[in-house]
Parts: structure tokens; sequence; C-alpha cells
């Protein structure tokens, strides 16, 4: 009997601070994407957690599904 395996990948998730060092971006820019809901995101408290993926993909004019 064969199982079936689920594969997913668990996204690369940042905070503001994060991913403004990986991108090198401001943090306001990062922020002010996130409030406005132009890239995926989460709370978590009072931390906003971006998803890193989108956050390039958006940066490379890449349209969200």
């Amino acid at each position: 009997m064969t199982q079936d395996v689920l594969e997913f990948r668990v996204p690369k998730m940042a905070t503001i601070n994060e991913a403004a060092t990986i991108t090198g971006l401001a943090k306001h820019f990062i922020r002010q994407l996130a409030l406005q809901n132009k890239i995926k995101n989460v709370r978590a408290g009072k931390k906003i957690l971006v998803n890193v993926e989108k956050l390039v993909d958006f940066l490379n004019g890449k349209s969200e599904d």
C-alpha cells in the first residue's frame, strides 16, 4: 500500500526589521506595504511578519495571486 505524502513549503516569514535588513529597504516602506496589504503578512501580537518571498516578488514586479 502506497502512502500519499503531502508536500508543502513553509514560507519564510520575517519581522519588519528583519525584512529591512534582508532587502536593504527602509522599515517604514516595508511596514507601509504590509499595512496596505500589498505584500502577504500576518500579525503576531504587536509584530507584523511579512512573507519574504512575496516581498521579493513584489519588488521584482510580480503580482500577487
